[in-house]
């Protein structure tokens, strides 16, 4: 009854004539609220190409927060170490099992923590990394070699990797990859505006996926 309960509250902000995004606000010491602009400018243009409607300026929710149900698609970024608590680690668990979704985008130097993370959030799961073919890089916007390379740090490949429940993708954790630079507004990293907008369509097929499935 209680994953009832919490799954219904997700589809009624679905349902919403103003649908609602928010950012993750995690304990530990990292820098949780790094690339200011991404998530505006994210929204900004998936209103604009997608037709959505969100409200322009996403929520801030912490892990523990009942708030988190609110939220179909949360995001988290950062450069450092994160911390979950217990309260943390049941809250995230039952919100991604009720229909929720979380994006992680290691914004360089955050991977050795989260991974730890993500492993005590589900235990008996494995990070799957995603192939070209998922439906995430399919569309609205056509991503035919998967993960886009946004901003180069180690020379590796950018990597998506899932977590999967009932063959639904609960939570992605993008790896070398830095979509939350693409998306910050054009002066912060100086990037090409061909680079920019590679990093808007592939946050459009996120918020795609996730409003859709």
């Amino acid at each position: 009854m209680k994953y009832l309960i919490l799954g219904l509250c997700l589809l009624a902000n679905l349902s919403s004539p103003a649908q609602e995004i928010a950012l993750l606000k995690y304990s530990g010491g990292g820098d949780w609220y790094a690339n200011p602009t991404a998530l505006p400018n994210l929204i900004r243009y998936c209103n604009s190409s997608l037709n959505t409607k969100i409200k322009t300026k996403p929520a801030t929710v912490e892990p523990s927060s009942p708030d988190l149900f609110s939220y179909p698609f949360v995001h988290m970024t950062g450069h450092g170490n994160v911390v979950f608590s217990p309260a943390d680690i049941a809250n995230l668990r039952n919100y991604l099992l009720s229909g929720g979704f979380l994006h992680i985008d290691d914004n360089y130097g955050m991977d050795e923590f989260i991974r730890k993370e993500i492993k005590r959030l589900f235990p008996e799961k494995n990070l799957v990394e995603l192939p070209a073919n998922h439906p995430i890089f399919q569309g609205p916007n056509l991503f035919a070699s998967g993960l886009p390379k946004i901003h180069e740090h180690d020379g590796k490949r950018p990597q998506a990797f899932g977590i999967f429940e009932n063959n639904r993708l609960v939570l992605l954790y993008t790896f070398e990859c830095d979509l939350g630079d693409g998306w910050e507004d054009a002066d912060v990293h100086n990037d090409p505006k061909e680079v920019r907008e590679k990093a808007l369509k592939m946050g459009a097929n996120l918020i795609h996926y996730v409003f859709n499935n």
